[in-house]
């Protein structure tokens, strides 16, 4: 059922569309739901939408007060409680990005328990590929407080079936991917020397070693391969001496996190993308990539196959299997015609997740949450 922006009561009067309380963290540093929430936020704004943003990583003030753990808690949970009661008492709706983990207790719940107080409709926008082993796990008040809010909202029908299996029903609202950042270029002649490049954090989910094991094995036909390495995590130590131990010191580049503006660069000199994950729901870089016209080898990890379909938009292989990986690559990098229909396919995927396609049914959501007394 369509609803009409009239038919929603609006404390301001004069805008048509409800007015919004968007929770959620800003790069930097840059990550998926960051990057989610910051587009999120400009082109809702764009459209007219009045939005206030509870921002949930806002910086640390002083400065110095980030360096000391408990102190940094306080100092970041009373301001964030103070802007979310504010905030939950202006808006029609609040609109909570929420992931797994201590993230969920520290940030999405006490934004859904202030809305409820405040008598304000709460939507959960659940991202965290990690969904089924938090809410088996979950203390019970997680899944009540689920099924209290007015819709629950997932990116993935990967994510979807997980809510399902737990009792909850979730719309799916794929992400977005601003494709006026990125330009497909021609494939370009890259001889003996094509780079490869990956686009996640340094975290143990994201198992880099697998994509540079694979790498080993690509240098034994390519042998001027490069690997760009663009990410910042806890795992580069242990990463760098994996590439001393293959001796790939000279051809791996560990890039750092590359901010939003450089991104789109990257992808453009890039011959193809690999991505290692062993826990994914919908990964943006593989989104940007495909609207880069860069061909993805990825595992199958969470909701990755509904959004790539193998030897269609982009090649699948199990998780940590670098010789798959590997194989699945050379694939693509020696038969042109295979990698011409995986970049086609791949650019005709992103444009689904243009925001022309996603702004009418965050729109309708909104309208359908802020209307009194209807939950899904």
């Amino acid at each position: 059922m369509t609803i009409s922006c009239s038919q929603v009561k609006i404390r301001s009067g004069a805008n048509p569309f409800p007015r919004v309380g968007l929770v959620g963290p800003l790069p930097p540093p840059s990550g998926g739901m960051a990057n989610q929430c910051e587009q999120l936020l400009r082109l809702l704004r764009s459209e007219g939408v009045d939005v206030e943003l509870v921002r949930t990583n806002s910086p640390y003030q002083p400065a110095w007060v980030g360096r000391i753990p408990l102190l940094r808690a306080a100092f970041r949970l009373f301001p964030y409680l103070t802007h979310l009661w504010g905030v939950a008492g202006r808006v029609n709706v609040m609109h909570v990005l929420a992931n797994s983990g201590w993230a969920w207790h520290l940030f999405a719940a006490p934004a859904l328990v202030i809305a409820r107080m405040r008598g304000t409709p709460a939507i959960v926008n659940y991202r965290g590929g990690n969904a089924d082993p938090f809410l088996m796990r979950a203390p019970g008040y997680v899944q009540r407080m689920l099924a209290q809010v007015s819709m629950r909202v997932t990116p993935s029908a990967f994510l979807q079936r997980v809510f399902a299996k737990h009792g909850l029903s979730a719309e799916v609202i794929p992400n977005i991917i601003d494709l006026s950042r990125f330009s497909p270029r021609p494939p370009r002649l890259f001889g003996d020397s094509p780079h490869i490049v990956v686009t996640r954090n340094l975290e143990p989910i994201y198992d880099i070693p697998t994509a540079i094991r694979a790498f080993a094995v690509i240098k034994k036909t390519f042998v001027q391969a490069r690997l760009t390495v663009a990410g910042s995590g806890p795992e580069l130590a242990n990463l760098q001496a994996l590439v001393l131990q293959l001796q790939l010191d000279d051809s791996v580049q560990f890039s750092g996190r590359i901010d939003n503006a450089s991104i789109p660069a990257l992808y453009a000199s890039a011959d193809c993308m690999v991505n290692s994950s062993t826990v994914d729901n919908m990964p943006i870089s593989i989104l940007e990539a495909f609207a880069s016209g860069v061909t993805v080898v990825t595992t199958c990890a969470g909701g990755i196959p509904d959004m790539v379909e193998h030897g269609v938009s982009g090649l699948l292989v199990p998780i940590g299997d670098d010789e798959a990986m590997a194989r699945e690559v050379l694939r693509v990098l020696q038969n042109p015609e295979i990698a011409s229909g995986l970049r086609q396919a791949g650019l005709a995927e992103a444009e689904k997740y243009a925001w022309s396609q996603v702004r009418a049914e965050w729109l309708n959501a909104y309208v359908r949450s802020a209307t009194p007394g209807r939950a899904s």
